[in-house]
């Protein structure tokens, strides 16, 4: 008795020519979907979300709706990162893809957001706390000023994760040598 499969149906029947071309393809779709949402989410939080929130909230209200957005953009961020770089060593069979740039950059992109979400934007909320209100807070105390600095790393942090995530990006584009 014949075993029937998938792979003994003339649908699915292809070579190894072609399933390696398939490979790359599954591959490369999750290198650019999980680059692309990333970037994607970095520059709408940037460009929309948080001038937004801004214009139709009181201060507070909106640095609370940032903080939180923010949180979620950088977990987001760091699980498609960690996906790209799994789905770059299996393909590759080694951990020597991660040292090619475009996963060098990915690696500090993922750094960097993970510094960003629980270094920074937790000494953020402390101040936040102890102040109160921001807005209400002089810009000449201490803490306000400690939270203004902060905000600023926080901000070029979130510039050097775009410039590193379109660098990736365009590194990824490349067209893929014959070997992974």
């Amino acid at each position: 008795m014949a075993c029937v499969s998938a792979r003994n149906l003339p649908l699915f029947q292809i070579s190894e020519s072609e399933s390696g071309a398939v490979m790359t393809t599954v591959v490369r779709f999750f290198q650019f979907l999980t680059l692309g949402t990333w970037i994607g989410a970095v520059l709408y939080f940037g460009a929309i979300v948080a001038p937004a929130a801004f214009s139709v909230l009181t201060q507070d209200q909106a640095g609370a709706l940032v903080g939180l957005t923010l949180g979620r953009l950088h977990l987001m961020g760091i699980v498609a990162g960690v996906i790209y770089l799994l789905v770059t060593a299996i393909w590759a069979r080694s951990a020597a893809a991660l040292l090619r740039p475009a996963s060098v950059l990915v690696v500090v992109m993922v750094v960097l957001t993970f510094i960003s979400q629980y270094w920074v934007s937790g000494m953020m909320d402390a101040l936040r706390g102890q102040m109160g209100s921001v807005a209400a807070t002089p810009a000449t105390n201490e803490l306000r000023a400690s939270f203004d600095r902060l905000h600023r790393i926080s901000v070029n942090l979130e510039l050097v994760v775009l410039a590193a995530g379109l660098l990736a990006l365009f590194f990824t584009s490349r067209i893929p040598r014959s070997t992974p």
